[in-house]
């Protein structure tokens, strides 16, 4: 072989979206150093989430792997903030962890596009003619014309166990010892980061009785429209922690890494170790864990909110204080992970490298966390880089468009300088920019890329039309002097009840009939919400120097700190800093006019 379009190194989330995306119109290799290991689930064992459903429908609709796999291997399904509005509403998928990376693997390793080649890399080199080589640790020389770094957590990984590390990038399996090499080389700041797992912890060793049980939905839903056959096959439960479970970690802080000042990487503030939560948190008594099967054919369950880097000895002492693990037996123990990352304003806005043209990175080495980040921005640098190797012209996906653009637009412009999470609260347009509508939006999109075909594409489009056929039904037709799109926007009527008074609608799916209801019934939120959009894109010069931003109650703890620090002299460049978001952008407006906010700053710019 004289080569291949694009070289994909690293087989997590990030790599499998990247190579499935890159094999649909270009020649990949997928360099990994073990296959039994691609698609692993090394943290929890679920797809979804509040933020981060939204991203894996957008994928889904974008031509992604992730949605498929989790409704092939679901064991438990539930739509979270189902009480709530259609903009925070979330799927989140519980999934067999064997069966996902076992399904992963055979849709990898047959596709007829994609070369499996098994080794580590150890250097990038140009190769003259405007591609690259990915040198590997025996010497080969692997030709392509684009290479996408999907290294995970893996670069230089060290794994802690108490004041004990050892190098890993995660559990059981050895680090990337050279690849921090050539992005440093090349100008590439290297930030060091830190993440962990909980323990998991042997089912027949858990009182099951005393845990709350949590019950799957009744009519399971799925990312790709229905999940597979077990998607109700399993509960999952709550327990929480004691005053003893404080009181131990508390005594033994000087046995943790991160307080003895061992790890130097930054954690994610969103999801804390326990023994942070119970130092930052001191006056909380209690700590909310869920426990969650790592499948239905495992021995074991994961204990999510439970992240620990503390020694195995205490984590045994800690875990038998919770209720309903008295008799616990960890089966494998938590740690923490520390790796390199990129800065990630050192990328484009399709992930590549503004140092090295034609490398692109994706996933956590760009500072996230989390498979569904990684997923996003893998299907983002695959597109690109077989774009790229095949000289298509390049095209971007902005901050407009959805969850994946304002992942990106955070990553290129704000950076990180924690691990970066996805949330509903980070997307100012988040009611139009919903899980529900996300193939409508990103179809299209899909199509253009070459990543979605005609086929699909004519079957969402058609959904649509039905969709607005249904909402033409309604308002052409009167009962009692009212339209039917009247009757159902009152708060307590559904589209059942409205039928029920004698409205005729045509022929649509459940899918088709939950959209009619949403944009019904949330069409004067939806206006509101593109007007507000409008409102603050005309408000963005407004000038907040002199500003105690300490003394802005709305504001969230960590915009508070972060304005402090940063001191920006405008909205804007206040919308560019990392942890600043549109709730805390809102409360700026509103303390502005409440104070009577000043003129534009003069000559302010919109760069940062």
């Amino acid at each position: 072989m004289n080569g291949w379009n694009v070289i994909v190194i690293g087989g997590g989330h990030a790599g499998l979206e990247a190579a499935w995306a890159a094999a649909k119109f270009a020649r990949v290799a997928l360099l990994i150093s073990n296959p039994a290991t691609v698609g692993r689930m090394p943290c929890n064992p679920a797809v979804g989430g509040p933020g981060k459903s939204q991203l894996v429908f957008e994928l889904q609709a974008l031509g992604g792997l992730m949605g498929r796999l989790a409704d092939e291997t679901a064991i438990h399904t539930r739509m979270l903030n189902a009480s709530k509005g259609p903009a925070v509403q979330s799927l989140r998928v519980q999934n067999e962890r064997d069966a996902y990376a076992e399904r992963a693997q055979d849709v990898i390793f047959e596709h007829p596009n994609i070369d499996i080649l098994r080794g580590e890399a150890a250097d990038l080199e140009e190769d003259g003619l405007g591609g690259w080589r990915v040198v590997t640790t025996d010497g080969r020389r692997l030709p392509a014309r684009s290479v996408v770094v999907a290294a995970g957590t893996f670069m230089r990984g060290v794994t802690w166990y108490g004041r004990q590390s050892r190098a890993e990038g995660r559990q059981g399996e050895p680090p990337s010892r050279f690849l921090s090499a050539p992005l440093a080389r090349a100008g590439h700041v290297l930030k060091r980061y830190k993440t962990g797992t909980p323990p998991r912890v042997r089912a027949d060793a858990v009182n099951f009785a005393a845990l709350l049980e949590i019950p799957a939905d009744p009519a399971p839903r799925g990312f790709t429209g229905t999940p597979g056959p077990r998607a109700a096959t399993s509960p999952t439960w709550q327990t929480h922690t004691t005053p003893d479970t404080h009181r131990l970690i508390q005594e033994n802080l000087h046995e943790s890494p991160m307080f003895a000042g061992d790890i130097e990487g930054l954690g994610p503030r969103y999801c804390p170790s326990i023994e942070d939560k119970v130092v930052r948190f001191a006056h909380h008594d209690r700590h909310l864990l869920f426990v969650e099967p790592d499948g239905v054919e495992t021995s074991e369950v994961y204990l999510q909110g439970f992240s620990s880097s503390l020694p195995p000895h205490l984590q045994d002492q800690l875990v038998r204080t919770l209720p309903g693990f008295e008799q616990a037996v960890i089966q494998r123990y938590a740690y923490a992970v520390e790796y390199d990352v990129v800065d990630s304003t050192e990328l484009t806005l399709n992930l590549e490298s503004k140092l090295l043209p034609g490398v692109f990175t994706a996933g956590q080495i760009n500072g996230t966390s989390g498979y569904e980040e990684a997923a996003a921005q893998g299907l983002i640098a695959g597109t690109a880089a077989a774009r790229r190797a095949l000289n298509e012209p390049e095209q971007m996906i902005g901050r407009e468009t959805g969850y994946i653009g304002v992942l990106l637009d955070e990553l290129v412009f704000k950076g990180s300088s924690e691990p970066y999470r996805m949330m509903t609260s980070r997307v100012e347009h988040r009611l139009l920019v919903r899980q529900d509508n996300a193939d409508e939006r990103m179809t299209p999109l899909g199509h253009a890329l070459g990543l979605v075909d005609a086929t699909e594409l004519r079957r969402v489009q058609a959904k649509y039309a039905r969709v607005q056929a249904g909402m033409n039904a309604l308002s052409a037709q009167r009962i009692q002097g009212q339209t039917g799109d009247a009757w159902l926007r009152r708060p307590e009527f559904s589209l059942p009840d409205v039928e029920a008074m004698g409205f005729v609608l045509p022929a649509m799916a459940p899918a088709e009939r939950e959209a009619v209801e949403i944009r019904v019934k949330y069409a004067g939120y939806i206006r509101r919400a593109e007007q507000q959009l409008k409102s603050e894109d005309r408000a963005r010069e407004l000038s907040l120097e002199g500003l105690d931003f300490s003394s802005i109650p709305s504001l969230s703890n960590e915009a508070r700190e972060k304005l402090t620090q940063a001191q920006p002299r405008t909205v804007d460049q206040a919308s560019r800093i990392s942890g600043v978001r549109h709730a805390d952008l809102s409360a700026l407006l509103v303390f502005l006019r409440q104070r009577g906010a000043p003129g534009r700053t003069e000559g302010a710019s919109r760069e940062t």
